[in-house]
Order: C-alpha cells, then sequence, then structure tokens
C-alpha cells in the first residue's frame, strides 16, 4: 500500500479540523507541527495557554494508524479531558487510580483492539511493569508529553516522575514524540530537550503574547479589601481564581469573599481529597464560581471562559506568574491578570530562599527567579514588553493594555532617600551590634517617638527624624525597592534588614538610585486591544439570545455530568447569538460546531432561537 503524501495528509488534518472540532482554519504553526508529527518528527512547542496546544497532537492521533498516548500529570483533570474530546466524537479513555478494575480492563481492551484514539496516563504509570507491558501489546500512533517544563528541576511544578520519561525514545524508538508546554525560557526549553531525549526534535515557539489579558500590579493596602472592589467593579457574576501563599490565607479570603457575597470556594493541600475534588468539580462545571487557591490548584484546568486570575502574594518567578496568569481567557476575550504586591511580600520571599533546601547554587536560582519577578513588578515600562523579553520575545512597543501604559508611573531620583535608609540600616548594626526590620526603620526616619525607639535610645541616631519629606508608606516602598534591587538584604528568623555589597556604592555616592512612584489613580480596566474586544460585545438583539443559550447549556451540561464548556464555548455561544442561524447548515458553519455536536445539539440550538 502506498503511504499518503504530506499534501493528502494535510488534507486529512484539515478536514478533521473542520468535520470533529468545527473550525476552518488552523492557528499559527499548528499546521507545521501537525504535518511534522504525522510525518514521524519529533517536536517541542511552546504555546501559550489558549493557543491550541492540545490539537498538535489530537489531530495526528485521529491521522496517523494506532493509538495516540498522552502523559498528563493531573489525573483529577482526566475524566473532563476525556468528557471533551468524547464530546466531539473522538474515542480516548484514560488509565489511573480512580478506576475500578471493571473500568481499567475495560480500557485496556479498547486500546488493545485499536478502540481508542487517545488514551491518556499519569507519568508515575511509566514507572509500572503492567503498563509498560499493555503498551508494548498494542500500537502506538505517537506520544504526548503535556506540561512538559515539569521535566525541569529548578522550575515552578517540578515532578520527578518527568525525569524518566526518556525512556520512551529508548523503548519505542520508531514512535514519535511530541513535549508541549506554555511556559519555559530558553534554558528550560534547553534542559526540556535534554532530559527528555529530544535534543534532535524540531522546536515550534510561538509568541507568548496573550493580547487578551490586561496585566495590573497595585501596591498591597488592604490586599482582601482591594480584591473585592476589582470583584464588585470589573468582574461581577465571573469565573475567577484567586492565588494565595498559604493555606490559612486561602481560607480567610475565601471565607471573606463569601461573606461579601461572593461565591467562593477554598482549594489547598490541607483539605481533605473528597473536598478538593468536589470544589474543583464544581468549579469547572458551573458558572460564576471564584477558586479561592494555593498554587497546587490549576495546571491542566480547560476552564475557557476564567474572566481573572489574582494574586495577593507575590509569585515566586515569572514563569510561575506567566502560567498561573495563563489561566485567564483561554477563549481569547477580553480578561484580568491583577496582582497586589507589597513591602512584606519581598521580605517573606526573601527570608524563604535562605532558609531553603538545596545547595547555594540552589538559592541563587531560586534568587535570580524573584529578582526577575520583582524587576516585573518594579518597572515603569510596559509590563507584557517586559514579560515577553523574559521569554527572549522581542516586543513591538508599548502594548497599551497593561497598567503602565493605561497611567504611566513615575520614575524618581531616590538617591538621597535611598541613603537615608541605608545609613540608618548601618549605624544600626555597626555603631549598636543591632538589627531591625523595615517598620522600625521607617519610624526611626520618620521620627517617631514609639517604646521600642525609647527602649533602644534610637532617638539619638543621626538619622533619627531627618525622613520628613516622604510618607510611611513612601518610605516602605523605599525599602521594597531597594531589597528588589539588591541594594537591601533580610535575614534571621525575623526579618531583620542588613546591607549587601551593593549598598556601599549608594553610600559613597557612586549609584544613583531611581524608583518608581505609583499613579495617584490606578488603571481600571478598559477595552482590550486584539480581536478579543469586538467578540466581547453584543447587540441588545443578541445579548438576551446568549443568555438564553448559556441557560441551556448549564441545564444540558449538568443533566450529562460535564463542565459547561464541553457542550461549547462562550466564544462559540456568541457567535451563534450573533448570528442567529435557522437551520442546522447555517448553525455548522459556526466556529466550534463539528458534525457530532451539530447532530447532538443542533435541534435544541435551533430550539432555544426560536423562542419569543
Amino acid at each position: 500500500m502506498v503511504s499518503p503524501t504530506t499534501e493528502q495528509r494535510t488534507e486529512d488534518a484539515a478536514g478533521v479540523l473542520r468535520r470533529i472540532f468545527g473550525y476552518d482554519a488552523f492557528r499559527g504553526f499548528q499546521r507545521e507541527v501537525i504535518d511534522h508529527l504525522v510525518d514521524g518528527g519529533d517536536a517541542l512547542v511552546l504555546m501559550p495557554t489558549g493557543g491550541g496546544k492540545s490539537l498538535c497532537y489530537q489531530i495526528p492521533a485521529l491521522v496517523r494508524d494506532g493509538v495516540a498516548v498522552v502523559i498528563s500529570p493531573l489525573i483529577a483533570l482526566m475524566q473532563d479531558q476525556v468528557d471533551a474530546l468524547t464530546a466531539v466524537g473522538v474515542r480516548a479513555g484514560f488509565l489511573n487510580s480512580t478506576q475500578d478494575l471493571d473500568a481499567r480492563r475495560q480500557v485496556e481492551r479498547a486500546f488493545l483492539d485499536n478502540e481508542l484514539d487517545l488514551l491518556y496516563l499519569a507519568p508515575e504509570a511509566l514507572g509500572s511493569r503492567s503498563t509498560l507491558h499493555l503498551l508494548d501489546r498494542g500500537a502506538i500512533a505517537l506520544f504526548a508529553i503535556d506540561e512538559a517544563h515539569c521535566v525541569a528541576q529548578w522550575g515552578h511544578d517540578f515532578r520527578p516522575d518527568y525525569l524518566a520519561l526518556s525512556m520512551l525514545h529508548e523503548r519505542w524508538p520508531k514512535v514519535p514524540r511530541i513535549a508541549l508546554t506554555a511556559t519555559a525560557t530558553t534554558a528550560t526549553r534547553a534542559e526540556i530537550a535534554t532530559r527528555l531525549d529530544l535534543t534532535d526534535a524540531r522546536h515550534f515557539v510561538a509568541s507568548f503574547d496573550r493580547p487578551n489579558i490586561q496585566y495590573r500590579i497595585v501596591p498591597k493596602r488592604e490586599p482582601r479589601k482591594q480584591l473585592l472592589g476589582l470583584l464588585r467593579d470589573e468582574h461581577p457574576g465571573d469565573a475567577g481564581i484567586v492565588y494565595c501563599l498559604s493555606r490559612s490565607s486561602v481560607d480567610k479570603t475565601a471565607d471573606f469573599l463569601v461573606a461579601n457575597g461572593i461565591p467562593a470556594l477554598p482549594y489547598h493541600a490541607g483539605l481533605d481529597a473528597a473536598t478538593r475534588s468536589t470544589n474543583q468539580q464544581r468549579f469547572l462545571r458551573e458558572d460564576g464560581l471564584v477558586m479561592v487557591a494555593t498554587i497546587a490548584f490549576g495546571m491542566g484546568i480547560d476552564k475557557p471562559d476564567v474572566r481573572f486570575v489574582a494574586h495577593l502574594d507575590l509569585p515566586k518567578s515569572v514563569e510561575g506568574y506567566y502560567q498561573e496568569t495563563g489561566r485567564a481567557g483561554r477563549d481569547g476575550l477580553p480578561s484580568t491578570a491583577w496582582l497586589a504586591y507589597g513591602l512584606q511580600d519581598v521580605v517573606q520571599q526573601r527570608k524563604m530562599i535562605e532558609t531553603s533546601d538545596g545547595d547555594l547554587a540552589r538559592r541563587r536560582s531560586l534568587a535570580a527567579h524573584l529578582d526577575a519577578m520583582l524587576a516585573l513588578c518594579e518597572t515603569v515600562r510596559c509590563r507584557r514588553a517586559q514579560l515577553l523579553e523574559y521569554f527572549g520575545e522581542p516586543a513591538a512597543g508599548p502594548c497599551g493594555n497593561c497598567d503602565t501604559c493605561l497611567a504611566p508611573p513615575e520614575s524618581w531620583d531616590g538617591t538621597v532617600p535611598a541613603q537615608k535608609l541605608l545609613s540608618t540600616v548601618y549605624r544600626l548594626d555597626r555603631e549598636r551590634n543591632q538589627r531591625f526590620g523595615a517598620g522600625h526603620c521607617v519610624d526611626i526616619l520618620l521620627g517617631k517617638q514609639t517604646d521600642k525607639i525609647t527602649q533602644h535610645g534610637h532617638d539619638g541616631l543621626s538619622t533619627f527624624g531627618i525622613g520628613g519629606e516622604l510618607s510611611e508608606a513612601e518610605w516602605r516602598g523605599v525599602v521594597r525597592q531597594l531589597l528588589a534591587e539588591g541594594l537591601l538584604a533580610v535575614e534571621g528568623d525575623y526579618g531583620t534588614l542588613a546591607l549587601t555589597e551593593a549598598s556601599a556604592e549608594v553610600l559613597g555616592r557612586r549609584r544613583t538610585v531611581m524608583m518608581r512612584r505609583e499613579p495617584e489613580r490606578p488603571a481600571r480596566a478598559t477595552r482590550s486591544r486584539g480581536s478579543a474586544a469586538p467578540a466581547a460585545e453584543l447587540s441588545p438583539a443578541a445579548a438576551p439570545l446568549f443568555e438564553r443559550l448559556r441557560a441551556w447549556r448549564a441545564a444540558t451540561a449538568k443533566e450529562q455530568g460535564v463542565p459547561a464548556y464541553v457542550i461549547f464555548h462562550d466564544a462559540t455561544l456568541r457567535q451563534i447569538a450573533t448570528e442567529a442561524p435557522t437551520s442546522l447548515a447555517e448553525l455548522s458553519r459556526i466556529s466550534g460546531v463539528g458534525e457530532n455536536k451539530l447532530a447532538k445539539y443542533g435541534e435544541g440550538i435551533l430550539t432555544v432561537l426560536a423562542e419569543d
């Protein structure tokens, strides 16, 4: 039998895209990746969340002979991934520890009989002799390694089981592999390629830009009240994720939101597995819920209509921040990435690094990641440009859709205040052999007669009361920015301030210190740039249709026990509401309506549209 040419297979892939998934055209380099994988090549794919990574292996799985084996890190989401594929007519299954023996045997038999298109496995499953024996007996079309950044040992989502995945090439050398991630610097990409034995793989790197996301970082004052204002003013009734550093903060924040009329659920490792699973499923299946979580939540979450991601504590790295904020706006509609950031965040993160496990190289790596995150917080430039440049992508210019573009902050010469603050730390350390935290140093500069200052005689220091030109909040900003630039250090269990080698350059007047002054009026949400904004607007005639379609979708999803987005994404419902098709033929031309969904839901949609 003559094998099909690349052109013929590309036509097959395009047909699958339209017939199964309901899309008329590939995005970006999807088509190139699919062609390469169908031809038997290995690939390393970097594509932002919502960019269509899954299609890069799902379509080859349908075009190539055999079953695609997908390595996915979270077993809790495999059922939803399989449900979403089943909804469009793809034969998918999974094997993990949540199944009973009968369910597992049924999936194994389907795999061996080539009655599956995709099989999902957790990475730890490949350490099982029985799983390896099963795969040896079946026909494998390809291996897809999702969330491939988990292999990076100093990365933000490291999973030790991923280190063993290089064995895929050793055991099945003729089976093509594709590794996919939304987050990786050039160095992390090289580490992925090395550890997964993909050094000869072709690299496909898309733009990291998510133009529909508005990035905003605000000074932390009363963060929960600030968050409540964001949700009430800009995101009423929207689904979103709020990230907190500690379990205690998660619980308190969720309780605070509920007490103020915002439906919110907690998620962290301190909750029992049943509660975590229930809360996760509710978030995926219900509209308008807010999930308050530690960073343990989120990887693999496919919910497309998350309208905001908020951080109440400073992320440890730009990679982590990008990965977490990328969970907003997967459907391409306008969304918000909001972070409240303050002095205590810097002190806490520096302290955590100092007391962390690992050797000096490990601590230096953590510090370098934190430095990059602090630079993003303190920049007076376009935040999106700085974010893109971190991942090695040159920015075209200011984006017009981040807080520093919408309300540009001032840059001011903070050299003299820096010298005053550093001099206070110096005199406490060298003259009194004492170290104190930021609050006490600021009190000295402001000339406050606190009990602690009086007790230690610090009102006799030459710097006492010389800082009246700045407010307490402004002084805390000075401390924060000196810490961010490495001109101050945090030491000990109590977070006391200490000088660094670079401090001498400022005290010796050999270095100018430019600082960021926050605008008086913080940036507020405006229309996002790009094509997403018009899609978010509905005409007076389309708006009620959209709401009726959402109600129909919610009822249908509840009846079938699947998340609402498995039925249709908001973007598809918006297009249906706008175009108001009156026949199945017209409905079939809507983006996201493939053959299976047309047959399953078409008449129901037309009935909703025909209602008065």
